[in-house]
């Protein structure tokens, strides 16, 4: 899905309201809600706070987004995702605790949390948020990286194997944003078949932002 914020036009590939696991897709709302909050004075973020959001999102790194979760009341943020971020899809796994590793969502709904963050965010902490993400593309360059230089994109990917219905198999994700001013919110999640790998499901993802 692509959304274009200054017209808010809309283009559309497949069943953006499919619900698959999120993987790390979703440490792009946590770190919206934590600046959100931070901003408000309902929490006060640290140095090393930022440090570890950082590593959240630069480096997709699943012990930094523990710390964060565990010490901001993560399972506490779930419903500003739903209504606040417009994530209407979100929900805990069937049969899992609530647990960020543990929600699915959809296209539609990583594209309305990207959207807000680029709208709604302090210039300050949206400033922050859009240069981890353009940084995330260096770690990660694939998926929104596919944009090229020229449109100074930025990204949260997100990769896992997941038992998504049966049998197990490999999600691939990318949310992020492309053009001036960070013009167009794109968002891709691939639910690959059963024998993919987290390779390929990176190419196909990459491929479709080209």
């Amino acid at each position: 899905q692509v959304r274009d914020r200054v017209t808010g036009a809309t283009w559309q590939a497949g069943n953006v309201g499919f619900a698959t696991w999120t993987a790390s897709t979703i440490k792009l709302a946590i770190a919206t809600a934590l600046l959100e909050r931070n901003r408000a004075g309902s929490i006060t973020l640290s140095a090393g706070d930022r440090a570890t959001m950082r590593s959240m999102l630069v480096d997709s790194s699943n012990e930094a987004t523990d710390a964060l979760w565990e010490k901001y009341d993560g399972v506490g943020m779930l419903p500003t995702f739903r209504d606040r971020y417009g994530m209407a899809n979100l929900a805990v796994v069937a049969g899992y605790r609530p647990y960020w590793r543990h929600l699915q969502c959809s296209t539609s709904d990583l594209t309305a949390v990207m959207t807000y963050a680029l709208g709604s965010l302090a210039a300050a902490d949206r400033a922050e948020l859009v240069g981890h993400l353009r940084a995330a593309t260096r770690t990660q360059p694939w998926g929104m990286w596919a944009a090229g230089p020229a449109q100074s994109p930025g990204h949260k990917p997100g990769w896992a194997f997941k038992p998504v219905r049966s049998p197990d198999h490999w999600v691939v994700h990318s949310v992020g944003f492309a053009g001036p001013g960070e013009r167009y919110v794109v968002a891709v999640m691939y639910d690959l078949p059963k024998g993919g790998n987290v390779k390929q499901g990176a190419q196909a993802v990459t491929d479709v932002v080209t």
